[in-house]
């Protein structure tokens, strides 16, 4: 019933706790009528839902200097495969999703009004060690999706005890969650990935602070999600 449809590979992104580049090399896109090809392929066995997947959706068609490239894809993959219900969007990179992409997906009948946007942390200080994007673009990106989509649903992910994260920056994450209100968060203990900055980064959290810390995350998190979940009884 769900089919997951990759539509680029590889990443230009310089996260310090990442080694996906190392792995896989630059970001490069799958041809637009090569995905829509296997789209319709998913289609005709029965797919009810196409999950769009990458590690950075957003960049789509930028190696091809293309603008937008993701909105074109979601356009003409809606036109092509009308009988799928659900297209659904995965990873999408903090601070790239564009008032374009937003209005693709409120205009779209089978674009399902979810985004998973990984934010990795609400601290300005430690999104500088991972070299992510700053909490300004993040609410930036979650003011268009909400602008567009009214109903959104939003999930993330963070990334708690990376190096030297203290616990006023963890309170800070803790805040920005409650602010946001995100209906699904998931969260990850950092682990070092050999041959990544962060892992030679000083001030490794020992393990019983990530884990007591990543209980306090999600035990907010979790809260927050049955208040969403709540609001929609009788919907």
């Amino acid at each position: 019933p769900s089919a997951y449809l990759k539509i680029s590979d590889g990443c230009d992104r310089p996260c310090t706790f990442c080694i996906i580049p190392t792995i896989k090399g630059r970001m490069h896109s799958g041809p637009a009528r090569n995905l829509i090809a296997e789209a319709r392929m998913y289609a005709a066995a029965g797919a009810k839902e196409l999950v769009l997947v990458a590690q950075d959706l957003t960049a789509y068609g930028e190696d091809a200097e293309e603008r937008d490239g993701l909105a074109a894809l979601l356009e003409a993959l809606s036109e092509a495969v009308p009988e799928v219900p659900w297209i659904r969007l995965m990873y999408a990179y903090p601070g790239r999703v564009t008032p374009r992409l937003a209005e693709a997906m409120a205009g779209l009948p089978n674009v399902v009004p979810y985004l998973d946007m990984p934010l990795q942390h609400g601290s300005d200080a430690v999104l500088r060690r991972m070299k992510r994007p700053t909490l300004a673009k993040a609410r930036r990106s979650i003011e268009i999706m909400r602008s567009a989509i009214p109903n959104v649903v939003l999930r993330t992910t963070f990334i708690v005890g990376f190096p030297g994260e203290t616990e006023s920056e963890f309170r800070q994450m803790l805040r920005f969650v409650e602010e946001e209100g995100f209906d699904h968060v998931g969260a990850f203990t950092y682990s070092p990935q050999p041959g990544t900055p962060a892992a030679e980064m000083p001030g490794q959290v020992p393990e019983q602070v990530k884990e007591e810390r990543y209980g306090r995350l999600m035990e907010l998190a979790q809260s927050i999600s049955l208040a969403s979940n709540r609001a929609m009884v009788g919907r």
